[in-house]
């Protein structure tokens, strides 16, 4: 496996911790309100924090999230195909970069969603919590909803557009699922809620580098067997996210990753029976005693302990990881 963590494209202090903590593979989201360059379809500004972070001792290896404006591909709205265009060219400078995973959703208006981001946690630490029923009930305005059939067209004719462009750059995609996997959320359909949804995006092409991101704890939340999900999708995981929650789709809050319901330990073996060797990164954790107002699920610290937590599995475990 390869550990990796999510890191911002303009160092801080999470680079050295990062490094201290023996990780030198970088995930980042290159949005120009992350880089303050252009996109990444423009390659000096992805080659820029590519070699930021390679001075820093951290090879970037791939993207993640929306990297530019997506509503129109999303929505399917007029001006997509140019915008269609610009992924196409964002791809082809990943290839020329060797940069090879890029993680994508397709959320579309509402993207990552939580209705409380200071819940306390063990020992006083500050969690997120998703509860539906606390959610805005007032529809989003109608420029800006999707239903579900539309929502399918719109991501396969996505797929059509890009697949290609993404074989030819050496580029995997990594479908990420929908957070929380709930549909619909203030009017807005969501696709990516369940593993018959994901059988159904991997039917649609089975080009290797139409991949699956597993979310664990997302597809956690689909409910049934997250172990049993990992092992159906087991050709299709390119990408995989580490973390747990506690709780169901509807309410669920997110756990410290020794303190939850889901056996960590069992998961991470299983990545490996199943013959995954992409990377892993730990994702959201409770903030820690004087970093409540750092960014939610990212602070500094949680993130270090879930780290040595996932290193020490590994390890016991005889586990490679570079």
């Amino acid at each position: 496996m390869i550990l990796a963590d999510f890191l911002p494209p303009r160092r801080d202090r999470s680079w050295d911790y990062a490094r201290q903590a023996g990780v030198t593979h970088a995930i980042a989201r290159c949005h120009p309100r992350d880089t303050g360059l252009n996109p990444p379809w423009d390659i000096d500004a992805l080659r820029a924090v590519q070699r930021d972070f390679a001075d820093a001792g951290i090879r970037l290896i791939g993207l993640e999230g929306d990297e530019f404006e997506m509503r129109r591909i999303k929505l399917g709205l007029s001006g997509r195909d140019e915008d269609l265009a610009l992924y196409r060219r964002m791809l082809a400078n990943l290839g020329e970069l060797g940069i090879g995973l890029l993680c994508y959703n397709f959320m579309a208006t509402i993207g990552w969603c939580r209705t409380d981001t200071h819940v306390p946690a063990r020992g006083g630490a500050i969690t997120n919590r998703f509860q539906h029923a606390a959610l805005d009930p007032q529809p989003v305005p109608d420029d800006d909803r999707v239903s579900e059939e539309p929502l399918w067209a719109n991501y396969a004719y996505f797929l059509r557009a890009v697949l290609p462009a993404a074989e030819r750059a050496g580029v995997k995609l990594g479908l990420h699922p929908d957070d929380p996997p709930l549909s619909p959320l203030r009017g807005v359909g969501r696709i990516f809620t369940s593993s018959e949804a994901f059988a159904r995006a991997m039917a649609l092409s089975d080009s290797p580098f139409h991949g699956i991101t597993f979310c664990q704890a997302n597809f956690r939340l689909m409910g049934g067997d997250v172990a049993a999900a990992a092992r159906r999708f087991a050709d299709r995981i390119v990408f995989v996210h580490f973390r747990d929650v506690a709780g169901t789709a509807e309410d669920f809050t997110e756990t410290f990753h020794d303190d939850g319901p889901t056996d960590m330990p069992a998961m991470l073996r299983l990545y490996h029976e199943i013959g995954f060797r992409g990377p892993i990164r730990v994702d959201h954790v409770p903030s820690l005693a004087g970093e409540e107002d750092l960014p939610h699920g990212y602070a500094y610290l949680g993130r270090l302990f879930a780290i040595g937590y996932m290193k020490g599995i590994l390890q016991t475990a005889h586990i490679s990881y570079s």
